[in-house]
């Protein structure tokens, strides 16, 4: 087997496809190698087309394996199960741009899979994989119109920087992901702190560049080891039946796509037309029944796009760049501690946010880094959304999409963890759809976080902008409905703020968008996005003051490292007793900061007030109310902070002579005493008798400068049962207990 290959330089790091080495009974296959990282990307076709299917049946799948990081995977099964919404999202990420690009018609099933082999955690595999695609089908014999590239720039420092390191990610401001093929951008993911739109449009021109380059690279690959593309039999429609049935049914199209009624979704005229007419032509054209499905999609499809292009109508009546009537509710639920409903035309969208604690964060564990995440939103769409009935199951790619792209749009507005030490579950359920229901979720999200009292920086809306276009015209449509978003040729969704942009996902079904459309798309939802904003802040223009009564409270503490092992404990068997005795959660990091939560301020106070105790240093003349805890011939041991015990000599339990120390006190009494030493070896001395002593000196001095009899003090008898003056309760606690931070309660 003959290996060939090609090197690709973009910004000082080398990119090399290699082919002919391995999956050789693949129709096409490449392995991918910048530094470290490792990716092979095949391709395979079905020798002949399925059968009774009118879509193109694609599937994309990036699988991760552990072994690329030197990892054996966690948990029972060892094999792994499902992919992980990384996975998912890699997955979705390579099939947009790739699937324009097959020739209409076709029905050859084609399976396109990338799989890491080894990772760098500074080279991220994505975008590796998504080239690697491109050139795994490039050099096939799989008919294709490629081949494209794909890159990651971010800004960092004002610096654009293509496909950066993990840390670079971490510090940019903006995170793009650009594929595209011959200036013209396929697909756009974007996660972004507020940029401005002319900001993005810089960053799409430093991606077309480094592409351009990726897609010269594949070429010559092609050029030296590429496969004659198949001849494979394209499904046409025939047209002079597609004729013959427009002839008969298309003024009544025409007029149910004008008139949609009242009713939405699956009532609507047209989709009732629909049905109607697949029945009626059925039986008309028995013999031609498998092809009067897509026969009626084609002419749906037509006029849709010709009101559109030709009379510059859309089929709801709008304006091109009107918005459905919007709606907004919040505090809907009364027990959950936000809650927020988006309407927008026909799509609605009921958010919830759930507040917890730090150790309900998810665990992330993929290829590129392991640890915790405490913002999360998941995106559900029941199939009552659009009248139709089907099982539930587990989310789907879509689902999982959709939730991911809100979740990067309010990530940015959320509250540090200094200053919000909560988990944060935002749950979207799409109650009914008509189009664009991510770009809905993600303004329930913003609903629900200001009506449960998170400080978000501001709140953010998103819209879709859709297009419908031929060889010499096109139109862009703002907020696109269900029959603009099937027939029109991209879906561009843009979340953001009134400073800039958040987020963007963009999606297209022709083979390319130029640059200007992606500037008129970027303007006309910035547009749209203010006006959602201000119907929004109608409803609720801030937070509100203060958290639900219901959600639960976060003390943190900050304590020294060194004593983080006192407060969880062997096993974690001193911070179980802390969580058993409060009610309260303990989440103890590594630098020192203990965030305890619970459901009222008391029971945090009560772990907080233990945490202290463990973790306090004690000192020589500090005063301490202790607990007996074993009676010696010699003297009483007395636990004066949770497991830091000391000695009272029977020297030092009373001022007269004790002959037995069980004359003084026994197990389990409370008793004041003082430090008066602590060893090297971290042995603690104790005295109640020179607390004594001192207590009588100070009613004496009182006395003689008062005259005031019995007005010195409390008297010995009523601090051996505990009670101590203010002043001297805790002394030295205010100076030396650890800082924390608390949200008052509503």
């Amino acid at each position: 087997m003959t290996v060939k290959s090609v090197e690709i330089e973009l910004d000082g790091k080398t990119i090399l496809l290699e082919t002919g080495r391995v999956a050789g009974q693949a129709n096409g296959a490449v392995i991918a190698t910048c530094s470290d990282t490792v990716v092979i990307a095949t391709a395979c076709m079905s020798s002949a087309p399925r059968e009774g299917i009118n879509f193109f049946p694609l599937i994309c799948d990036y699988e991760e394996r552990k072994y690329a990081v030197g990892r054996i995977p966690g948990g029972f099964i060892k094999r792994g199960g499902r992919p992980s919404e990384k996975a998912i999202l890699t997955s979705r990420l390579i099939d947009r741009p790739i699937r324009p690009l097959f020739p209409e018609g076709m029905r050859n099933d084609v399976q396109v899979i990338a799989m890491p082999l080894s990772m760098e955690p500074d080279v991220p595999a994505d975008t590796i994989a998504l080239v690697a695609a491109s050139a795994a089908l490039a050099v096939s014999d799989i008919p294709w119109n490629g081949p494209i590239g794909g890159v990651r720039v971010c800004r960092v420092g004002g610096e654009f920087i293509v496909n950066p390191s993990l840390d670079q990610i971490k510090e940019s401001d903006m995170e793009l992901i650009v594929a595209g093929l011959d200036g013209k951008t396929m697909e756009i993911e974007l996660e972004a702190d507020q940029v401005a739109e002319s900001d993005l449009m810089t960053a799409l021109d430093v991606a077309h560049s480094a592409i351009n380059k990726q897609i010269e690279g594949i070429k010559r690959l092609v050029e030296i080891a590429g496969k004659p593309k198949a001849d494979v039999p394209l499904i046409t429609v025939d047209t002079v039946f597609l004729e013959e049935i427009d002839a008969q049914v298309g003024d009544r199209i025409d007029e149910a796509i004008r008139n949609p009624g009242e009713a939405g979704g699956k009532s609507s005229a047209a989709y009732l037309l629909k049905e109607e007419l697949a029945v009626s032509l059925a039986a008309e054209y028995p013999e031609r029944q498998p092809e009067i499905d897509e026969i009626l999609e084609k002419l749906f499809k037509k006029h849709v796009r010709r009101l559109v292009l030709e009379e510059g109508a859309r089929p709801d009546g709008r304006a091109q760049d009107e918005i459905r009537p919007v709606s907004c509710e919040v505090g809907l639920l009364p027990r959950v501690h936000g809650s927020g409903l988006f309407v927008r035309g026909q799509t609605q969208v009921l958010t919830t946010l759930t507040l917890g604690s730090l150790d309900e964060s998810q665990i992330v564990d993929t290829l590129e880094e392991d640890g915790l995440k405490r913002f999360m939103h998941f995106y559900n769409f029941p199939p009552f959304s659009t009248g139709e009935v089907a099982p539930l199951r587990a989310p789907g790619r879509r689902e999982v999409g959709h939730g991911a792209l809100a979740e990067k749009a309010l990530r940015p507005m959320i509250p540090p963890q200094e200053e919000f030490p909560y988990a944060l579950l935002l749950t979207s359920e799409v109650l009914e759809s008509a189009g664009s229901t991510s770009m809905a979720a993600t303004c329930g999200c913003s609903l629900a976080l200001m009506d449960a009292g998170v400080k978000i920086k501001a709140p953010v809306a998103g819209i879709s902008i859709g297009m419908v276009s031929d060889e010499n015209r096109r139109v862009l449509l703002t907020d696109i409905a269900d029959w603009e978003d099937f027939y029109g040729d991209m879906d561009f969704k843009v979340a953001g703020t009134r400073q800039g942009v958040t987020a963007i996902q963009v999606d297209t079904k022709i083979q390319g968008l130029d640059r200007e459309v992606i500037r008129e798309a970027l303007e006309k939802a910035r547009e749209a996005r203010l006006q959602i904003l201000d119907i929004m802040a109608e409803t609720i223009p801030e937070p509100r003051p203060s958290l639900s009564p219901y959600a639960p409270r976060v003390l943190v503490i900050e304590i020294h490292p060194d004593k983080i092992g006192d407060v969880i404990g062997p096993g974690g068997k001193v911070v179980k007793k802390i969580e058993a005795e409060t009610g309260a959660k303990l989440y103890v990091e590594q630098d020192g900061h203990v965030y305890i939560t619970a459901s009222d301020f008391e029971s945090a106070e009560r772990a907080k007030k233990i945490v202290d105790d463990l973790t306090k240093e004690v000192r020589v003349g500090e005063v301490y109310t202790g607990r007996v805890t074993r009676v010696e011939p010699f003297g009483a041991f007395v636990e004066i902070l949770p497991g830091r015990e000391g000695l009272v000599h029977i020297s030092q339990l009373a001022k007269e002579r004790v002959n037995k120390t069980e004359d003084i006190c026994k197990v389990g009494d409370e008793i004041l005493v003082k430090v008066i030493e602590i060893g090297e070896d971290g042995k603690i001395r104790l005295t109640r008798r020179g607390l004594l002593e001192d207590l009588e000196s100070a009613v004496s001095g009182g006395r003689r400068e008062s005259g005031d009899k019995g007005r010195g003090g409390p008297s010995s008898a009523s601090r051996d049962r505990g009670t101590k003056p203010r002043e001297q309760h805790g002394r030295g606690f205010d100076d030396e207990a650890p800082k924390f931070k608390f949200r008052p309660k509503r």
